[in-house]
């Protein structure tokens, strides 16, 4: 079945144009760097480590600058002076361990001086689709590597954000636990309909999870090729298990392949 991608509002929801960042130790993690993402995608960079996956959702993110080039927001904001709304799970869950599960996911809501009778609602909402109600009292401390990154993933729901950034947030999992999390992240996703960023290492999770692949060069990060999962949205374990799937893990493999092969010649 052939993807089409939402178009809320006639237009893409972020825009990098021609973006570079160079850093002050001499580092050029991107350059040229164009990409329009869409409403409601689900989109993957994927490539080597240093090709600047991770700076480019920090550029998305407001963390970072970039040095140049621009993004474009087209309809981030509705009215005057309105924020964007963008939820961040990092690679670690960075949870606050001296407080509970249900007041890590609180923060950003804390952060934003909501009222406590919409942050006790919020709270409820996210954890219950992150699947941890029952432990919204337990300490990061009680909770397997998992549960904490739901935790995560529940802390940047909380918002309702316009757009969802993941740095690889399912890496250092085992891969019963990944394969869990992808399918529940897939659910959200279908229905929330977020846009997400994904970053990933993995050719696997970045075929199983997106609807379009950007794979990157090696350092200075660019766009090396773009790849359209044209397969079912309902994914499940016998897309897994399918041909379908092993041939687009061949073709994203081999769209990745230059990219570690400059680095060998490093």
């Amino acid at each position: 079945m052939s993807m089409t991608y939402p178009n809320v509002g006639g237009g893409y929801i972020v825009a990098f144009r021609h973006v570079g960042k160079s850093f002050a130790n001499g580092v050029v993690a991107l350059e040229g760097f164009d990409l329009d993402v869409w409403p409601g995608e689900f989109v993957t960079l994927l490539g080597p480590s240093g090709c600047g996956t991770s700076t480019a959702l920090r550029i998305i993110a407001g963390l970072r600058e970039p040095t140049t080039g621009a993004v474009e927001w087209p309809r981030a904001e509705t009215r005057a002076g309105a924020s964007r709304r963008i939820g961040f799970v990092f690679q670690e869950p960075t949870l606050m361990p001296w407080t509970s599960v249900k007041e890590n996911v609180r923060l950003p809501l804390k952060l934003a001086r909501a009222s406590a009778t919409e942050a006790e609602a919020r709270v409820k909402e996210a954890l219950a689709r992150v699947g941890l109600t029952e432990f919204a009292d337990s300490y990061p401390r009680e909770l397997s590597g998992g549960m904490k990154m739901r935790v995560s993933l529940a802390r940047a729901l909380v918002t309702d954000p316009d757009i969802l950034l993941m740095d690889e947030p399912f890496a250092a999992l085992d891969e019963i636990t990944r394969f869990r999390l992808n399918n529940d992240l897939l659910a959200l996703w279908r229905n929330l309909k977020k846009t997400v960023v994904f970053v990933t290492h993995s050719v696997f999770e970045s075929v199983y999870l997106s609807q379009r692949v950007i794979v990157m060069t090696s350092r200075p990060g660019r766009i090396g090729a773009e790849i359209k999962i044209d397969a079912q949205d309902a994914r499940g374990e016998d897309f897994r298990t399918s041909a379908e799937y092993a041939h687009l893990c061949r073709k994203v493999s081999a769209a990745l392949a230059p990219s570690y092969s400059g680095l060998s010649a490093l």
